[in-house]
């Protein structure tokens, strides 16, 4: 019985060192993914301020023309949304917190009497909401890890589409926000109309001295608010991507911290069955001889 006992611990710990070996490789691949994704966020950074600063310059300097592309819509009857989690799961909450949210938003929209339309980025998406009967408009997946700015152009264009045929009057974003390597938060923000309190703390809230814009304010956003839009889901995926990298390098580091102590676990039981088997078989060799010597 314990000869058996101790085939099984054996074969448990080779299963959970191997395990081990998968997790931990895991590991090392996320974090050698993070920095590079952090330098791409802040190599995005000066664009996506620039591009924050002129759309902040042209408000103030024409509010009126300014109006129809920026603010925040009073009456809302219908609403599009994009949801971006990954194309692969573990890594720890990291998909489950955006989808929770989306799905906290559709709810909340629903009891408002607003339509929607859901737009997803990443392969776990697709699956949790046909699961839950929530019909997705379109599904991006294939890049969430390592995104391009073509796919966020694309992006772009198919969340847009409604808002500018004038169908939808909201375009909102559901996604995490890479805040630094120890932080990360699931966020909710509305991408179009453009808002301009979106802007850095350090940027000018007034404009200094004289700013002409040619063409006029009005056609300018016009053509700034798709690049705008694009600019702003390109971020987003940056910092999806940052997220689930570290998220999963979280992950996975627990994963071998728990493969480690249960590989020990199961060593102390093996060498206690062992250790048992040994104990019995002195014991009959004992009581055998014993035996012996009292037929003697």
């Amino acid at each position: 019985m314990a000869g058996g006992q101790e085939r099984i611990l054996r074969r448990r710990i080779k299963s959970v060192q191997a395990t081990r070996k998968i997790t931990k490789a895991m590991e090392l691949i996320a974090a050698s993914q993070i920095s590079r994704a952090q330098a791409r966020i802040h190599a995005n950074k000066p664009f996506r301020a620039g591009m924050r600063r002129i759309i902040v310059e042209a408000a103030q300097g024409d509010p009126a023309a300014a109006s129809k592309l920026i603010g925040t819509p009073s009456d809302v009857k219908s609403a599009v949304i994009l949801a971006i989690v990954g194309d692969r799961g573990l890594s720890g909450a990291y998909n489950s917190s955006v989808l929770r949210a989306t799905e906290r938003l559709v709810q909340q929209l629903r009891q408002d009497g607003t339509s929607f339309q859901l737009f997803t980025v990443g392969k776990k998406a697709l699956g949790y909401f046909r699961f839950r009967g929530i019909d997705v408009e379109a599904n991006f997946s294939g890049f969430a890890d390592r995104p391009e700015f073509a796919n966020a152009r694309e992006i772009a264009a198919a969340v847009a589409a409604s808002f500018v045929a004038g169908d939808a009057q909201q375009v909102l974003l559901v996604s995490t926000e890479f805040r630094s390597a120890a932080s990360q938060a699931v966020s909710t923000r509305q991408l179009l109309p453009l808002t301009v309190d979106a802007a850095p703390v350090d940027e000018p809230k007034t404009l200094k001295g004289y700013t002409e814009f040619e063409p006029e304010v009005e056609q300018l956003l016009t053509e700034l608010a798709p690049r705008a839009l694009e600019s702003e889901i390109f971020t987003a995926l940056l910092e999806g991507a940052a997220s689930f990298h570290t998220s999963q390098q979280r992950a996975m580091a627990a994963a071998t911290d728990n493969a480690d102590e249960l590989g020990r676990t199961l060593t102390r039981i093996m060498n206690r069955a062992r250790q048992d088997s040994i104990t019995t078989e002195i014991m009959e060799i004992v009581g055998g001889a014993e035996a012996l010597r009292s037929g003697k």
